[in-house]
């Protein structure tokens, strides 16, 4: 067997790795960063903190206004006690009661507008944790599907390794080597076939004694353009 011919078969075997590594890495990143989980993920916490603060809002809201309700029965117990005679003094507690009912009105209507709120950002949370199963759900059916092709891909990947190191076998060490450095410089294509007297990766038109050469079994030819080993089948 010619070292082209060796060589030949090897970037078959390794292009059909290339093609089973760069789908996995793709299905691992769809199943890994997948936008609409993102999103749907993103949008459910936006929702929930807005939920949160607007319950931490209703909370302190409801503290003033149970604050300024106990304000009210101590001001009226002291006006309506009966301890406190002087004309001056009760028309006082009632100004004061006047001023902290007025102030507890616009507290209540702060507190019924901190509850509106809550039961508004309560249905967002709702809508965004429905969307959120939804994606969640559909994505599942989905990744089943990918789990499945990246099960298959495995072992035909496993398969080809074993391929690949049989072919190794029967390649010179040197050889190889020149091998592996294309690959790296040619993106993955280190040797291509000759078709309609041309490179088939660069399109360089060949002579006879070229085509000849790279027929040659005890030699690798080059293309003169692109430098990839060229195989005559």
């Amino acid at each position: 067997m010619s070292a082209a011919l060796g060589l030949y078969r090897l970037q078959q075997v390794d292009s059909q790795i290339d093609q089973i590594q760069t789908r996995l890495k793709t299905i691992q990143q769809i199943l890994e960063n997948d936008r609409a989980l993102r999103a749907a993920n993103d949008g459910f916490a936006a929702a929930e903190d807005k939920h949160r603060e607007g319950e931490r809002a209703l909370k302190l809201i409801e503290a003033e206004v149970e604050k300024q309700q106990i304000k009210i029965e101590q001001t009226e117990a002291s006006l309506y006690g009966g301890k406190v005679h002087n004309p001056k003094e009760l028309q006082d507690l009632q100004k004061d009661a006047a001023s902290l009912k007025r102030h507890l009105q616009t507290l209540e209507e702060r507190q019924l507008e901190a509850m509106i709120t809550v039961e508004a950002t309560e249905q967002e949370l709702q809508t965004a944790k429905t969307g959120l199963e939804r994606v969640q759900s559909n994505l599942k059916e989905q990744n089943k599907d990918l789990t499945q092709e990246s099960e298959t891909l495995h072992k035909s990947l496993e398969r080809l390794n074993s391929e690949r190191q049989a072919v190794v076998t029967d390649i010179a060490t040197q050889t190889l080597s020149i091998y592996d450095q294309l690959r790296k410089q040619k993106r993955g294509l280190a040797i291509t076939t000759i078709a309609d007297n041309s490179c088939e990766a660069c399109g360089t038109t060949l002579t006879p004694s070229q085509q000849q050469t790279a027929r040659s079994t005890s030699q690798l030819f080059h293309c003169p353009t692109c430098g990839r080993i060229l195989y005559a089948n």
